[in-house]
């Protein structure tokens, strides 16, 4: 059953008889798998992924994305969970995860300049008690998201085969 999920999570459009068709199992069971993961919410929603740079209406794409590190205090009882979960709740906040390394939390930010995310990180992010530091990295350039490559193909350089 996990090779349905994958397969939903690579291309949301593929329709459960083709899905059936990929995995051999049968439709009437890839269909009824999928609506009970779609009612407990283990399918959580399907979403389209756009090459905002490549789109024609550029004008819709100029949010400036950023990765913000945040070190905080864990609290007795409820370690980061209280935390990240309010900082969950911001409309700027695209993901946040629990991380290793030197800071606690990486926060995915949206804003529709530079100026907006210095804004969320001052006002919003670094007033939240027990944040005890904030480290902002802004995008540049997307080369690879959610599994999806972006940027002009490599011309294929390979001979022409023929029988």
């Amino acid at each position: 059953m996990r090779q349905i999920l994958e397969l939903l999570e690579r291309d949301a459009q593929l329709s459960p008889d083709t899905i059936a068709t990929m995995t051999g199992l049968p439709v009437t069971e890839v269909t009824e798998a999928i609506r009970a993961w779609e009612a407990s919410g283990v399918i959580r929603r399907y979403k389209a992924v756009i090459d905002w740079d490549s789109a024609d209406d550029r004008s819709e794409s100029g949010d400036v994305i950023a990765f913000i590190d945040v070190s905080i205090s864990p609290a007795r009882g409820v370690g980061f969970d209280d935390v990240a979960t309010r900082i969950s709740r911001f409309d700027e906040v695209r993901s946040v995860y629990l991380v290793s390394g030197g800071h606690d939390l990486r926060c995915t930010v949206t804003g529709r300049d530079i100026r907006a995310i210095s804004d969320f990180v001052a006002q919003k992010l670094s007033t939240i008690d027990r944040v005890r530091a904030t480290a902002t990295h802004f995008v540049l350039k997307t080369y690879k998201r959610d599994g999806d490559t972006f940027g002009t193909p490599e011309a294929d350089h390979r001979l022409p085969v023929t029988p």
